[in-house]
C-alpha cells in the first residue's frame, strides 16, 4: 500500500475540491463512464473495441479521454496485446484492482434495490 505522502505526490497534479477522500475519488472516476471502463477490464475486457462494443454504447472520443484520465491517475495501463505486434491494450494496475470490492458492492446494492437488473460482473479474485 503506497504511503499517504506518494498516494498525495502523485494527485498533486489535478486540483482537489477538498481533502475530502470520498470527493477526491469521485474526482477521479465519478464520472458517467470510468467505472463502467473499469467493470470491463475486471471483466476481462481489454482493447479499446472491446469498451466500445459494451452496452451502454460510450463514446469513442469520451472512451478516449476516461483511458487516459485513469492511466494518469494510476488506475490503469498499457500492455501489450497477447497475440503480439504493435497493438496495446489495458490492465488495470493494483490501484485498479483495489476498485473490485466498490463495484462488487455496487453491483450488490443494484442487484437488490433496482427491479431488472442482471449480474454478469467482477468474479471473486
Amino acid at each position: 500500500m503506497p504511503s499517504r505522502s506518494s498516494a498525495a505526490s502523485s494527485s498533486a497534479s489535478s486540483p482537489r475540491r477538498s481533502p475530502c477522500p470520498v470527493a477526491c475519488s469521485l474526482d477521479i472516476f465519478g464520472d458517467r463512464w470510468s467505472l463502467l471502463i473499469i467493470r470491463d477490464l475486471l471483466l476481462g475486457r481489454s482493447r479499446f473495441k472491446d469498451f466500445t462494443a459494451s452496452p451502454e454504447g460510450i463514446p469513442t472520443n469520451i472512451l478516449s479521454d476516461r483511458l487516459e484520465k485513469l492511466q494518469a491517475h494510476g488506475i490503469l495501463t498499457h500492455v501489450p496485446v497477447p497475440e503480439g505486434g504493435k497493438r496495446l491494450a489495458y490492465a488495470l494496475t493494483d490501484k485498479g484492482q483495489a476498485l473490485r470490492p466498490i463495484l462488487r458492492a455496487m453491483r450488490e446494492w443494484g442487484l437488490q434495490w433496482e427491479p431488472g437488473t442482471e449480474a454478469k460482473m467482477v468474479p471473486q479474485h
